[in-house]
């Protein structure tokens, strides 16, 4: 039996985001209401795929349609939004032998590109997929390139005590005894998203570069998500912001998504608003702290002291002699 592609149903939708909780290769962004937020600040239409094979559902696969200047292009995720990964995620593969689940998979991938090739007709074609989607094989067949990205992850398991051993000396003794007496470490609201954004705004401002995250994106996806799913975490010194993180999570894992910018407040801000996710993650039996990022020279320095595993993702992109500019573009806005 052949698998069917579709692009969702009333039905489907309202399974949608089951199917997200069910598949080893999603994260917070797929989930249905996270897809619509990202296609209004992206300007793009999202077309949310489905693979059948018979009555069991295969996978799933977000695209976005972008068109400018009346040329079509297909996103997953979509450009300038910073989204780390998104991508397909397979369903119901984990009790097949390797040789059907291959199949199955090369099957779906292959049916997802007929009905974009037929449907969008994208003159460039860009794909960022979660690192837990390990085989690129079906994207490679259907002619798409593919490169290498990294990530951190940080074990959070092994439970607090284990972890901080793990820590180099300087983080170590910087979180060991807590936020100094004028320091507070706290998750906030609306107002956290609001001037955590903006810091990092100015810091992307300030070295040349864009940056296309706004408040107004984020409290879309706080507002659409599952209460919990988008947490901000504040730091303050001497009653006044220093600096913070938002994080987005699911079951399983937490994502260090925005935030982090260097700041002057005398005391280790980062340090301190990383331990704290750590921490609360743990107590929530979430098992792992993806660091978003391990290919900056600069920020890995940071993010190496927390004694994370290297993992790689893909990107993978198909696009005609005429459309270097555009490819040029999207890694401008990345």
């Amino acid at each position: 039996m052949s698998i069917t592609i579709r692009n969702a149903t009333d039905d489907d939708l309202e399974q949608w985001d089951s199917y997200v909780d069910r598949s080893p290769h999603a994260n917070p962004f797929h989930y249905r209401r996270s897809l619509a937020a990202l296609a209004d600040y992206a300007n793009a239409e999202c077309h949310h795929l489905v693979g059948y094979k018979g009555q069991e559902v295969v996978g799933i696969f977000p695209v976005f349609e972008v068109t400018r200047f009346g040329v079509s292009t297909a996103f997953s995720p979509p450009p300038g939004l910073l989204v780390p990964y998104l991508g397909p995620a397979l369903l119901n593969m984990g009790k097949l032998k390797q040789r059907k689940r291959e199949r199955r998979h090369e099957r779906f991938v292959d049916g997802c590109f007929e009905w974009i090739d037929k449907v969008v007709d994208p003159r460039y074609t860009h794909v960022r997929s979660d690192y837990r989607y390990t085989d690129l094989r079906p994207l490679e067949w259907n002619e798409m390139r593919v490169s290498l990205g990294h990530t951190y992850t940080v074990d959070l398991s092994v439970g607090e005590d284990a972890l901080l051993k793990r820590f180099s000396s300087d983080a170590r003794s910087n979180v060991r005894d807590g936020p100094p007496e004028n320091c507070v470490v706290e998750e906030g609201g609306e107002r956290a998203i609001r001037r955590i954004v903006t810091q990092v705004y100015r810091r992307y401002e300030s070295q040349g570069k864009s940056y296309g995250v706004t408040p107004g994106l984020v409290l879309a996806l706080r507002d659409g998500l599952d209460e919990g799913r988008l947490r901000p975490y504040v730091c303050r010194v001497d009653g006044r912001f220093a600096g913070g993180m938002i994080t987005l999570e699911d079951d399983d894992t937490i994502y260090r998504w925005q935030g982090g910018a260097k700041h002057d407040a005398g005391v280790p801000v980062n340090d301190l608003v990383d331990w704290h996710i750590m921490r609360d993650a743990m107590d929530r039996g979430i098992d792992s702290y993806d660091l978003v990022g391990a290919d900056e020279r600069r920020l890995n320095r940071y993010k190496a002291k927390f004694d994370p595993e290297l993992r790689t993702y893909h990107e993978a992109e198909r696009a005609g002699p005429a459309m270097a500019l555009v490819r040029e573009a999207y890694t401008r806005l990345q």
